[in-house]
């Protein structure tokens, strides 16, 4: 089974490897600060669990902080990453000059920001639209799941109508769109994930982004599974679901995550995803056997 990767993708797009460097804007959520809840999605963490600021807070110096973790690796190019929070819930005037000051540099060749689909105003897309034309923009949606009853579970706070609409109009505007899915939600099975992969498809997303549920210390969902641990994902499960999820994939659509990153400084469970490496490789396995 052949999927198209995020590293073809770049290659393809830019011409060599590429890496992301991730900033932090100091963002919050409207799920956080009380506009829509406080507390974030019940697997969200609090205080420092969704901040990505390495170098201080001037965007110039996390980039070069960023980028001396990653030398080693022989990168030409990079994408400016937005990855904490909401990357577009501010005044549009304090995002221009974040974003213009991210992909001031040359070798900034994409800017990519992470987001909700509930954060996205019409100031905000037409700023959007036209840094898409200076430099390539990437917004990543963070969809977790198309069940409204698990999404109401874990306190998302809005309907799929929002996804629908946010991508609906970052797609009208040129802009390439990802998909954020979850596995391992409480309650779900293999049926409900996999239905959520096809709903994404069937919307139109450009890309997707897998990831296992982790059970992070300071999120509402620790708090309950410490009370009454319920049953997790095993590597093997996780492995053969995102095996099938690929499968389902139309062609062209860019896979940016597999498994993701677990914070090792406050993941209670599992324990597994803190192994990448050994996840991917059965990812991969259970990709080639399908």
């Amino acid at each position: 089974m052949k999927y198209l990767s995020f590293n073809e993708y770049c290659k393809a797009r830019f011409g060599c490897k590429v890496y992301k460097l991730s900033v932090d804007g100091g963002f919050t959520c409207p799920n956080r600060d009380g506009t829509k809840a406080t507390g974030g999605c019940t697997f969200c963490a609090g205080g420092s669990g969704g901040r990505f600021c390495i170098g201080g807070n001037d965007i110039k110096q996390q980039l070069a902080a960023a980028k001396e973790l990653v030398m080693t690796k022989g990168a030409a190019k990079y994408i400016a990453y937005f990855q904490a929070y909401s990357g577009t819930y501010a005044p549009v005037e304090q995002l221009e000059e974040l974003y213009h000051s991210a992909i001031d540099s040359p070798e900034i060749v994409a800017l990519d920001i992470a987001t909700r689909p509930d954060c996205l105003s019409g100031e905000v897309l037409a700023l959007l639209e036209r840094l898409n034309r200076q430099k390539p923009v990437i917004v990543e949606l963070g969809l977790q799941t198309a069940s409204e009853k698990t999404a109401e579970a874990f306190r998302r706070c809005y309907p799929n109508s929002t996804y629908l609409a946010a991508l609906n109009a970052l797609k009208a505007k040129g802009i390439h769109t990802v998909t954020h899915l979850i596995f391992g939600l409480p309650g779900e099975s293999e049926a409900d994930m996999l239905a959520s992969v096809r709903f994404a498809c069937a919307a139109g997303t450009d890309g997707v982004k897998f990831h296992m549920l982790n059970i992070l210390e300071g999120s509402a969902l620790a708090a309950r599974y410490r009370r009454s641990p319920f049953e997790l994902l095993s590597r093997e499960a996780y492995a053969a679901l995102v095996a099938k999820a690929v499968a389902l994939l139309p062609e062209g659509v860019v896979v940016h995550r597999l498994t993701g990153d677990g914070d090792k400084r406050i993941l209670i469970a599992p324990e597994w995803v803190k192994d990448k490496k050994k996840t991917l490789n059965l990812i991969h396995k259970e990709i080639e056997r399908g």
